[in-house]
């Protein structure tokens, strides 16, 4: 059996693009879980429809704003998040592995935020989305 160099290459390039995928969803789990977004879930109806929507909500976080791919729901949570905040923001992921980072868009062009408005900022993203993944849920 020969094996054709481009293919080769190809799948090479594959793996490549779905470790750094791998990488990102990674790093962006670690600042979900120290900005403290995901509760306890106590056994209540309302309780396991909450943990549903939680569920749901870091699936939109980590699939979509992570992977950068457009989304009508993505759209929505990004555009609640800037008019939140009254800026447009950045997220950012270094493909040396470091933390995901989140940067203000200014006429001088992309500034980091500070840790402590990062933090501030991931809360508000989830609880954006939280809310509108519950508002799309029967």
């Amino acid at each position: 059996m020969v094996v054709q160099p481009v293919n080769v290459r190809l799948m090479l390039r594959t793996y490549g693009k779905q470790l750094t995928s791998a990488k990102r969803l990674a790093r962006f789990k670690r600042a979900l879980a120290l900005s403290g977004a995901q509760d306890m879930v106590s056994i209540s109806r309302e309780a396991k429809r909450r943990e549903l929507v939680e569920r749901i909500a870091q699936e939109v976080i980590e699939n979509l704003l992570v992977n950068g791919q457009d989304n009508p729901v993505v759209s929505k949570v990004l555009m609640d998040l800037e008019q939140q905040l009254g800026e447009r923001v950045l997220f950012d992921y270094p493909l040396d592995g470091g933390e995901v980072q989140i940067l203000r868009q200014t006429p001088e062009g992309p500034q980091e935020i500070n840790p402590e408005e990062k933090m501030r900022i991931m809360r508000s993203l989830w609880e954006i989305t939280l809310s509108k993944v519950d508002d799309t849920m029967l």
